[in-house]
């Protein structure tokens, strides 16, 4: 259990320096608690999303992965990152990922500050 809060965690502060960092990661809110609140209930989606459908796309990706020496591992993440941000749509959060080339940006950072901010927080292990 203190592993998945942790991970949702360190995804919140991915998204947060992602949404921070990219003018086209869009998070409105009308205070910090309401982002902070959106960010982390985001995070949950966001964990549910690479959780159900990523191990899926990877199988079926399998080839894709070979052929390119696992490159397509960042188009991956970004249709994980767009999926969330129209998941986020439905169930009305404020999170939008506006254009494919934003959302592989976005993937980028939320890759290197999510496996930053999991190496510095505590967890199970």
């Amino acid at each position: 259990m203190k592993n998945f809060i942790v991970k949702t965690l360190a995804n919140a502060g991915a998204l947060g320096v992602a949404t921070w960092l990219i003018a086209d990661i869009t998070l409105p809110g009308h205070s910090i608690w309401r982002e902070t609140f959106s960010l982390i209930l985001v995070a949950l989606v966001f964990g549910v999303v690479n959780w159900l459908v990523k191990p899926v796309v990877k199988v079926l990706s399998f080839p894709l992965f070979i052929l390119t020496l696992g490159l397509i591992t960042l188009v991956v993440n970004a249709l994980m990152l767009m999926l969330t941000s129209w998941l986020a749509g439905k169930l009305s959060l404020d999170f939008h990922v506006h254009g494919f080339w934003t959302a592989v940006l976005g993937a980028l950072i939320v890759s290197i500050v999510s496996w930053g901010l999991s190496t510095v927080l505590p967890d199970d292990e």
